[in-house]
């Protein structure tokens, strides 16, 4: 699967999570029901009607949907905040950008090198001290507020290649809209565990009375965790019935991103082969999360197993694995328990990062070699050779760059600087729209950052240092970062002379900050058919086709091939706006909506208008990235095959 068929899949996922929901509802409900007739049946059937036991039973389905579903909006509003709010709730620690820890520096490296190859904003990190079990989740709505967490036990255990296949696998659920699903569900479930929890609540307070009233609630609590086992069954079945197959695919969609087995299989039988394991410490909060970890994070029955089982995970990626084996690796690691930094020397990774040296960048008038369905097979899809050039990339980067990404001070100049015009005239333009919104001093290091470094910064590069910057940005107070959007926004429009990536960066920034200030209100997955967005198709594609094409005629013909990729049966004549880039504003957000499958047709049609003359040059490539960027369909860093 692709990755738009991987997003149909996850809105698939989630209709059948609504229908098991609304089953799990139901067969509360008549619980409730149930237990109401038998409690108060009798009282009601000497004297009463049987109005008065409709009326009650009215009274209890009311009560228990209401229970239910104020515990759900509960629960989805407090994870309104996204992957942040989740890490924060299992006691995460952030990882700072300038860590000199060995294993957070080494964490970092590798989260850093995969977010560039899949050409998402760097995650969140998160370390969750107190846990030495091996585990790990990614949570979030979006790519744009996405958290990585990792247990301490992952950080001293696993080696780098074991860490990166981990990392990889998680990733994959960020990429594939596996996130959204877990994070919903959370708020679903919630829900459905209300009377279990009240139950609970009420035997804690009520311990030790014994007049008649406490013995009259203390049954009634009785009732509540019963019908609540109820809940507990649904829930798990749910859990189970969402996550087993995604652990598959994230662990299939992990080896193709590192190109080797044996990271992913070290790292799965560390976790079978230690004492620890991946339980986590608090059996309640594993079990909320259970759905989300990169293990299992507490021991269920093979009914309600989140992930399917480490060997049958493990004999997928090594066949030739026996138990034989992996009773040899825990009587050893019993006696000498692994080290993930000692493997690292012995391996000789802990400085080279045990991969091979990736090809150069290619020179800045360069072209590449792209195809409509080679950039659709790409998106969100990464491969080992984007790991490699992701590396390649980020030793090209000048450190004092990557330094600025990483201080909050300056990630503001650092990211204006990179949509400063080239054009004199432009640029004092845009300097008089920076000084009144952000000062004199942030317009100033903006210029000389782009004097200094950002002119001449490879056209690759821009991209990956805006994804580095992009985490430390979001650390600024809401009002700065209103200001600063405000800011983006003016800049980018400050005349028609703005150039298209300029443009489509800004925008890209403009998106992932609206995002991340809300994530739960923009997680979602379009409907939307191609059809009723024709004039907007029409848009980009006439904008994209008159920036790569001096000539109106083979402008013509790039727009025209482009259409017919998604609108086949319709004519719609090459009018490029007369406002240029301008026009985007109001294209981006009816196209974000396709339903995922048109996505796909979409990407094909903007790569057929991009390469219709056969020369895609590395600025329009990064462009095609950008575009696609802002769509949310990450192209990875290396669009070129060889």
């Amino acid at each position: 699967m692709n990755f738009f068929e991987h997003q149909a899949a996850a809105r698939r996922s989630s209709t059948r999570m609504v229908v098991l929901f609304a089953l799990a509802v139901a067969g509360i409900v008549l619980a409730v029901d149930a237990a109401v007739l038998v409690l108060f049946g009798g009282v009601l059937g000497g004297g009463g009607s049987a109005g008065s036991m409709a009326a009650l039973l009215l009274l209890s389905t009311l009560a228990t949907l209401a229970v239910i579903g104020l515990g759900s909006l509960y629960r989805i509003a407090s994870l309104r905040g996204g992957g942040e709010a989740v890490a924060l709730q299992l006691g995460g620690s952030r990882v700072p950008e300038d860590t000199t820890d060995f294993n957070l520096r080494r964490l970092r490296n590798v989260v850093e090198e995969i977010a560039i190859a899949s050409g998402v904003p760097m995650p969140k990190l998160f370390v969750l001290e107190q846990e030495s079990a091996i585990n790990a989740f990614a949570a979030g709505y979006a790519p744009t507020d996405a958290v990585v967490a990792v247990t301490r036990g992952a950080l001293e255990r696993l080696n780098r290649d074991e860490l990166q296949g981990v990392i990889a696998h998680e990733f994959s659920h960020i990429l594939n809209g596996d996130m959204r699903l877990n994070i919903r569900l959370m708020g679903v479930l919630f829900g459905i565990m209300m009377l279990s929890i009240i139950g609970q609540r009420i035997l804690v307070h009520t311990r030790g009375g014994r007049s008649k009233e406490v013995g009259a609630v203390l049954a009634l609590a009785a009732v509540a965790m019963a019908v609540g086992g109820i809940g507990l069954f649904f829930g798990r079945m749910i859990k189970a019935g969402v996550s087993r197959q995604r652990e598959m695919l994230a662990d299939a969609s992990a080896v193709q991103f590192t190109r080797q087995t044996t990271g992913l299989a070290g790292a799965l039988k560390k976790i079978a082969g230690l004492h620890d394991g991946s339980q986590l410490a608090d059996p309640g909060q594993a079990e909320e999360v259970s759905h989300m970890l990169f293990g299992q994070g507490r021991r269920y029955s093979s009914l309600f197993a989140t992930h399917p089982p480490l060997l049958e995970r493990i004999r997928k990626l090594e066949p030739s694995f026996n138990p034989q084996q992996l009773e040899r690796l825990t009587a050893g690691w019993a006696l000498s328990p692994p080290d993930g930094l000692q493997e690292d020397i012995a391996l000789g990774l802990a400085e080279a990062g045990g991969a091979p040296l990736p090809p150069p960048l290619p020179p800045r008038e360069g072209t590449v070699t792209v195809t409509a369905p080679m950039v659709v097979e790409q998106v969100a899809t990464p491969a080992a050779d984007d790991y490699r050039r992701a590396g390649d990339i980020m030793d090209a980067i000048p450190a004092e760059l990557r330094a600025l990404a990483a201080q909050r001070d300056a990630v503001m100049p650092l990211l204006l600087g990179l949509l400063l015009d080239a054009d004199a005239g432009v640029a004092a333009l845009q300097r008089s729209e920076i000084v009144p919104r952000l000062g004199e001093a942030v317009a100033q290091r903006a210029f000389d950052l782009r004097q200094a470094h950002l002119a001449e910064l490879h056209p690759m590069l821009r991209l990956p240092l805006a994804s580095l910057a992009f985490p430390v940005l979001r650390l600024r107070p809401r009002p700065e970062l209103g200001a600063f959007m405000d800011c983006v926004h003016a800049v980018v429009n400050t005349d028609g002379k703005v150039s298209l990536f300029e443009y489509c960066l800004g925008r890209l920034l403009e998106t992932q900050l609206v995002e991340s200030l809300d994530p739960a209100r923009h997680a979602r997955l379009g409907r939307r058919k191609p059809g009723n967005v024709k004039q907007e198709f029409a848009t980009l594609l006439a904008v994209l086709a008159q920036a790569g094409n001096p000539s109106p005629m083979d402008a013509q013909r790039a727009y025209l091939a482009g259409l017919h990729r998604i609108l086949p049966r319709d004519h719609l004549p090459y009018a490029p706006p007369a406002e240029g880039v301008r026009a985007l504003d109001a294209v981006w957000g009816p196209l974000d909506a396709l339903d995922p499958l048109a996505k796909q047709v979409m990407v094909e049609a903007i790569t057929e208008t991009i390469s219709h003359d056969n020369r895609v040059s590395v600025s329009e490539a990064e462009l095609l990235r950008t575009v696609c960027g802002v769509l949310h369909c990450p192209l990875p860093a290396m669009l070129e095959k060889g």
